[in-house]
């Protein structure tokens, strides 16, 4: 296994690098679309790992707080295939005009969100800003978020926001019967920022994937998604398997990486996410992978999410980990 302390990208920017670009930081405390309460206050972690760290690194940089719409969860259910998914597409909207907003201004979008769902703002606000070009996404996690409401176990709209972003409803894999307002709903979650399907499946690459249903498995299969396992990057080497992802990539304009923190190992980290998974990376490895991404000189937006400092049984770990990457990133 290639170490992180000898593995090295050539990371002299061109000064057309959108890398380059000063930071904006988008706090996105929304955590409507999950099944756990709690990652609503994963930014605050952020902030305190931060200050633990003797770092100051949220004072450097401009920010913007996203309103949300987290007293919902409160309100009775009405779709139990796609929990709330018409206030997660009200707050997918308003991450897609401020990340648009934030591109066009110039900046660098750091997204820091709760849930996972709102991840396709973030993809839309980036195909807003820039129609013409050919978007990337870097889905760095250990689920694969390709269910819709037809096929989902759960009804956490967390889980849909990939399916959504290539507009695929799943209906071969069908299990649910959806109501109509569900159905409308997922409809606007498809048709984000005006712009249908946000990308292409060759556009889509994993890393840490490792819990997903067979519906899913399914559909990466046919799709020819392709996923690198911890195992496989290890074994390969990450240098090597980042070459190949930027290779398959040469022809896309621009990347959108995304950090669900569950990619990590709870047992070597934390168990401080809604859904941990154990043989997962380490922060260095995730370092590795985003400042790869980080050398092609097409990296135009970060997010991080899923932290939930309610379940972190060693403190505050999980915020200390993901921050490391951050910190490291910029």
């Amino acid at each position: 296994m290639e170490t992180s302390k000898s593995f090295i990208f050539d990371c002299n920017f061109n000064k057309n690098s959108s890398s380059m670009k000063p930071v904006k930081v988008l706090k996105n405390r929304s955590d409507i679309g999950a099944g756990t309460r709690g990652s609503d206050m994963g930014i605050d972690a952020l902030e305190i790992a931060a200050i633990n760290a003797a770092s100051d690194f949220f004072n450097r940089y401009p920010y913007s707080d996203i309103k949300t719409h987290n007293e919902t969860v409160y309100n009775k259910v009405q779709n139990s295939t796609a929990k709330r998914i018409s206030f997660v597409a009200q707050q997918c909207l308003r991450l897609t005009e401020a990340t648009a907003e934030t591109l066009e201004q110039g900046f660098f979008p750091l997204i820091l969100s709760g849930d996972h769902s709102s991840a396709l703002g973030s993809l839309a606000g980036i195909k807003r800003a820039h129609p013409e070009k050919t978007l990337a996404a870097i889905w760095i996690d250990a689920h694969a978020d390709l269910h819709s409401p037809y096929s989902t176990p759960s009804g956490n709209v967390h889980g849909m926001p990939l399916a959504a972003a290539l507009g695929n409803d799943n209906m071969e894999f069908k299990r649910n019967k959806v109501e109509q307002q569900a159905l409308d709903d997922w409809e606007t979650l498809k048709n984000m920022g005006g712009i249908t399907p946000i990308i292409k499946p060759e556009h889509l690459t994993y890393f840490g994937l490792r819990d997903y249903e067979n519906e899913e498995a399914a559909i990466m299969e046919k799709l020819q998604i392709r996923n690198y396992p911890v195992h496989e990057l290890r074994q390969r080497s990450f240098k090597t398997c980042m070459a190949e992802t930027l290779e398959r990539l040469a022809e896309v304009d621009l990347i959108y990486v995304t950090f669900d923190v569950d990619a990590l190992d709870c047992d070597l980290i934390s168990r401080g996410t809604g859904t941990p998974v154990s043989k997962g990376f380490d922060p260095l490895e995730v370092i590795q992978l985003v400042q790869g991404i980080q050398a092609s000189g097409k990296l135009l937006a970060l997010e991080v999410c899923e932290i939930n400092p309610l379940l972190d049984e060693k403190g505050n770990r999980m915020a200390e980990a993901a921050f490391e990457v951050i910190q490291a990133v910029f």
